[in-house]
């Protein structure tokens, strides 16, 4: 088995491991015996289970860096509303265990504070903000400057906690990637106010998509 082959079934099988389980409940050991590999060949790629976590992050950026970015001339409709909302959803779903303990993950990895704070705080900040932008160049939306922040930041939060909401709100079910399609129609009803006349009929048809 190669270097690489290793490396990329470890970061492949923790995620899973820490989705399932919780990762304060995967040690290196847990991983290792799932993997059928020594503790030291895990120890050869990755020194500590926070390096492991860390580089699922970099998948977590890269995959939504990825999904919403937009080609450079590339026109907008109201479909990539729905997309992108989409996209942010099956992230979540993909990266889930990120998102149950995050500020004890965050304390206990330097290197995933800094990278995460500045992916949210900077790039995933403006590539929101610039597609609110082109929604109202487009006359999809209608709301000030001023509130491109605040809104896009009801939705990330809306976003990032779904799933924790999800959880408190039907104790003892398991949480399934269906459960995404609520988080995608509560996110709509925050932008319904903003719909403009001429989209409003369109915007309604879509959001009928997730009426369970």
């Amino acid at each position: 088995m190669s270097r690489i082959k290793t490396y990329d079934r470890i970061v492949e099988e923790s995620l899973k491991l820490f989705n399932e389980h919780g990762e304060r409940n995967i040690t290196t050991n847990h991983i290792s015996a799932h993997l059928g590999i020594s503790p030291g060949n895990l120890y050869y790629h990755f020194r500590n289970k926070e390096e492991i976590v860390y580089q699922i992050f970099r998948q977590y950026r890269g995959f939504i860096s990825a999904r919403l970015a937009v080609a450079e001339g590339q026109a907008l409709s109201v479909d990539d509303l729905v997309n992108y909302l989409d996209t942010a959803f099956d992230a979540m779903w993909r990266f889930r265990f990120m998102f149950y303990d995050l500020p004890g993950m965050l304390a206990r990895n330097a290197q995933l504070q800094q990278d995460y704070h500045q992916f949210v705080h900077t790039e995933l900040k403006g590539i929101l903000a610039g597609h609110f932008r082109e929604f109202i160049r487009m006359g999809l939306l209608k709301m000030d400057e001023a509130d491109i922040e605040p809104v896009t930041l009801n939705i990330w939060l809306v976003v990032k906690f779904w799933f924790a909401f999800e959880q408190t709100a039907h104790p003892g079910e398991p949480i399934t990637e269906a459960d995404s399609r609520r988080g995608v129609r509560q996110v709509l009803s925050l932008l319904k106010p903003y719909v403009q006349p001429d989209f409003l009929s369109t915007f309604t048809s879509l959001s009928a998509r997730y009426v369970d």
